[in-house]
């Protein structure tokens, strides 16, 4: 609607909440040194309570996703911001004994899966958690960025400007670190404040089990992943084996000099550079200089990497070239499901709408109640033989909570049976490559 078809309302306009611009006791200093360390451990074990917990990364601008500033704050304690990188030995940061004296508390984190993994490789792994932001999307809360939820929770705004900074930065500017305060200011009044709304709704039990998952995925080394260079943005547009290659031999020569200099490999050279050479009909040297990715000042300065790196690609023989894609046993994307399998096409018209109205019913955002894979999964390859059990099972095996099972498994479990599909769906032959049919007895 245009603002002139805006109707007119002559109701004041709400006043904005205030501004949050510092923390309530000052910016602490930064713990950098053995002996702040000590005390702030000495203030943490004094203290009692929940820990308000939140880490600062320099995503975007380093090549890993270290954490360069950890903040705490707890009742009798205070904040603290503590940089470790500080206390790196050798490339390795250990800070176990900051973790002690809080290891039995419960840690109170916002977006707790972004900052989990960075607090794990400083061996700062919790024991029970809670997590703001889950706690918004358990409550359907429309927005659930820190800032929105203290905001219409707590009535303060918060403001976000130095989210995406540099945080390897050194020293860290006074202003950053004013911003890192206050973003664990108010995390344990918004804590107290989600955890009775999640009373008061019922899903208390829910949030529950899904800070147990949390806090026990952040106890497990993460799986290494295979050919990372796969992930690479715009590798959809590369239709072959050799542009395959060529993607590989480029993101392994830009790899090696992100780590080497510690810079985000997107700084080194950008994934759409490296994208829209490999999806040419036949990539040559000549065509570096001709991809506005590869004219930019840092990539210029190893052009001769990136040529060295195509011609490895170019060389290779078609047995040696990496296939377009890697075997896969997930289910393919469900628009394509009608051809290939008719009767698990017609599974999934009809269970997605009723966990979608499921979710609805609860007041939930579908992908909390079931996400999505293995939603995808369960009407692709429901078990056999087909009962609540083992759609439990199923379920369970996949990552699902007992809450969502409890919810899921009786609405979906009816749902499956190929009974309701039409015969004539269940007849009709998969495409070549898909999965033949037969009909329950």
């Amino acid at each position: 609607m245009s603002e002139v078809d805006r109707p007119v309302s002559d109701a004041p306009e709400a006043e904005a909440p205030p501004v949050l611009t510092a923390p309530a006791d000052g910016v602490p200093p930064v713990v950098d040194t053995p002996d702040a360390l000590a005390a702030t451990i000495a203030a943490l074990a004094a203290g009692h309570g929940p820990v308000a917990v939140d880490a600062e990364r320099a995503q975007g601008y380093r090549y890993g996703a270290e954490a360069y500033l950890i903040q705490l704050r707890r009742a009798g304690s205070g904040t603290h911001l503590v940089d470790p990188r500080a206390f790196a030995v050798d490339g390795v940061v250990d800070l176990s004994a900051l973790a002690a004296p809080i290891a039995d508390a419960e840690w109170v984190i916002h977006a707790a899966s972004q900052d989990l993994p960075c607090l794990a490789a400083v061996q700062m792994v919790p024991t029970r958690l809670f997590d703001t932001e889950l706690a918004g999307r358990l409550l359907n809360r429309p927005r659930v960025g820190l800032g929105a939820l203290v905001e219409v929770e707590l009535g303060h705004r918060l403001l976000k400007e130095h989210s995406a900074a540099d945080w390897s930065r050194r020293p860290i500017p006074e202003e950053w670190l004013n911003y890192a305060a206050l973003d664990v200011e108010l995390l344990l009044e918004l804590r107290e404040v989600m955890g009775r709304h999640l009373e008061e709704a019922g899903k208390a039990g829910w949030a529950e089990q899904e800070f147990a998952a949390l806090a026990a995925a952040a106890a497990t080394p993460a799986p290494v992943r295979v050919d990372p260079w796969r992930r690479t943005s715009g590798i959809h547009g590369v239709r072959t084996p050799t542009g395959m290659a060529v993607v590989r031999e480029l993101w392994l020569a830009r790899d090696e000099i992100a780590q080497r200099t510690d810079r985000a490999p997107g700084r080194v050279l950008p994934d759409a550079a490296i994208a829209e050479l490999a999806a040419r009909e036949h990539p040559e040297p000549a065509d570096v200089d001709r991809i506005a990715g590869f004219r930019r000042r840092t990539a210029v300065r190893h052009r001769s990497t990136w040529v060295e790196a195509l011609e490895r690609a170019r060389a290779l023989t078609r047995r040696q070239l990496p296939p377009l894609h890697l075997p896969s046993d997930a289910p393919p994307p469900p628009r394509t499901w009608d051809r290939r399998d008719p009767a698990a096409a017609a599974r999934w018209e009809r269970v997605r709408p009723a966990v979608l109205a499921l979710a609805e019913s609860h007041e939930l955002p579908v992908e909390n109640l079931l996400t999505p894979a293995l939603l995808r999964e369960l009407a692709w390859r429901p078990p056999s033989p087909l009962d609540a059990a083992a759609v439990d099972a199923l379920l369970a095996e996949g990552g699902a909570r007992p809450w969502q099972r409890e919810l899921v498994v009786p609405v979906v479990t009816p749902l499956l049976d190929d009974a309701l599909t039409d015969p004539e769906v269940l007849e009709r032959p998969a495409e070549p490559g898909g999965r033949s049919r037969r009909r329950r007895d």
